[in-house]
């Protein structure tokens, strides 16, 4: 809400998520709930939020934290990765299962093999 340009308090959001959302009406207790996160809404009114705020509806049910931690992985992973070893991986996916399975096999030897040479 603070980041809409809105003060993160009760009354606040029930005026403004009242005026948005077709539904049945929050009480100023409910979204008390939501703001201190003893409840989450549910989908429909998450979707109303969502819309309200301009943000995705992720970002409500399971925080920004977890969006950024996966961003943060994915970003290791792009930078970790030259292109040889994207053209392997893209290889690999194209492969039928059984022989993902064999491929993904003599990989894991492999590691078990220099782990115990280190």
């Amino acid at each position: 809400m603070q980041n809409s340009g809105y003060r993160a308090e009760p009354a606040v959001l029930e005026r403004e998520f009242n005026l948005r959302h077709y539904g049945k009406p929050m009480t100023l207790h409910g979204v008390r709930k939501w703001l201190i996160g003893e409840s989450i809404p549910p989908y429909e009114k998450i979707i109303t939020l969502a819309q309200w705020l301009k943000i995705p509806p992720e970002d409500l049910t399971f925080g920004l934290e977890i969006k950024q931690k996966i961003k943060e992985e994915n970003a290791y992973w792009l930078e970790a990765i030259s292109y040889q070893e994207r053209e392997v991986f893209e290889a690999f996916l194209g492969l039928p299962p059984l022989q993902r399975k064999v491929v993904r096999e003599v990989i894991v030897a492999f590691a078990k093999a220099y782990k115990v040479a280190s």
